[in-house]
């Protein structure tokens, strides 16, 4: 790709799967033994409902989130059960966090994440490695009260940096999520692996 019309003023990453592999199967796995419940039926009652997607979206608290899931799983589920098995389904990438890091000597960077508003409470809890990189321009689509792919998100993101969507770049795992910040108006590149995703920041002159 050749180098943007516009110089680039705001680098936004996804975070789960890009900055981080996020195992959900293991997630999954584990919120079952707590429910004993099978993993096909956790995922049925949480993420099949759209349980998990309202809550991303900013249509549930977080108090609401967590009674719905502790109503639909029938036991008890709070804060502390939602960071127990958040966190043993996140292994960071170094590779891309020192892209990341090194986009940021030269150009504002922001983190974009579809999750809910506890995710944003335990940032500093789950990824401070993250918060170091991304300071305090870290985010959840639950802010904005939607979520990737509507194009309304990336353009709200870059507005509130003071940049134009053609002076914005998103990078996600999930070519929808790549698509919505295209029809936005943003740079958008699907990450598949490190060495690619420098080849595209440096086609941009990011690094």
């Amino acid at each position: 790709m050749a180098t943007s019309p516009s110089p680039i003023r705001l680098v936004i990453f996804d975070m789960d799967d890009v900055l981080l592999h996020y195992d959900v199967h293991a997630r999954q796995s584990a919120i079952a033994l707590m429910a004993g419940l099978a993993p096909e039926e956790v995922a049925r009652r949480i993420w099949d409902s759209g349980l998990e997607d309202a809550a991303d979206a900013g249509r549930l608290s977080a108090q609401a989130y967590l009674d719905a899931v502790a109503e639909t799983l029938g036991v008890p589920f709070g804060e502390d059960d939602w960071l127990r098995t958040r966190a043993l389904a996140m292994t960071l990438t170094p590779d891309t966090i020192g892209l990341a890091s090194a986009v940021a000597r030269g150009t504002p960077v922001a983190l974009l994440t579809n999750n809910g508003h506890l995710m944003k409470t335990y940032f500093d809890t789950l990824v401070p490695e993250l918060r170091a990189v991304f300071g305090t321009n870290m985010h959840v689509a639950a802010e904005f009260g939607t979520k990737k792919p509507d194009p309304a998100i990336y353009r709200r993101l870059a507005a509130l940096y003071g940049a134009a969507p053609e002076q914005a770049v998103m990078i996600d795992d999930k070519e929808v999520n790549a698509a919505g910040a295209r029809e936005a108006g943003l740079y958008a590149h699907r990450f598949r692996a490190a060495p690619e995703l420098d080849a595209y920041l440096r086609s941009l002159s990011l690094i």
